[in-house]
């Protein structure tokens, strides 16, 4: 059994050279540059009151968003993918923020004296028997 040590296939795999893989190495060291940049305006926005905590909350996850964007693209290889990914990840995005603003807008409605119950929970059933 003889195998091919030719310099046309020594070193490449699957049609990679060396520059293919110098260009894949420095794209993840320039969007891991991006993560650590980003982790660092989190921290930042994590010290400042923007008025309100809905809003600190919004531009925390709006941080958090681009983030997971980046490494899903580039660390997960979603950017070269097919279109049927595409559609998944979208249905996927639709449902999560479809239940998330459904649970938002629950806290809004909350049964009647439901408020009360909660600040003043009902005593507990060995002190109302006793008092009978």
């Amino acid at each position: 059994m003889s195998h091919d040590h030719s310099p046309k296939t020594a070193g490449s795999h699957d049609g990679h050279g060396d520059h293919d893989v110098s260009k894949h190495i420095r794209t993840y060291l320039l969007i891991g540059g991006f993560l650590l940049i980003g982790t660092a305006i989190t921290v930042w926005a994590a010290t400042i009151d923007f008025g309100s905590h809905n809003l600190n909350i919004g531009i925390g996850l709006l941080i958090a968003t681009v983030k997971a964007s980046l490494v899903a693209l580039f660390f997960m290889h979603l950017i070269s993918e097919k279109t049927a990914i595409y559609m998944f990840l979208g249905a996927t995005v639709f449902f999560v923020t479809g239940l998330m603003v459904l649970t938002l807008f629950s806290f809004s409605d909350l049964p009647k004296d439901s408020e009360f119950l909660r600040l003043n929970p009902p005593a507990p059933a060995a002190q109302t028997e006793a008092s009978h």
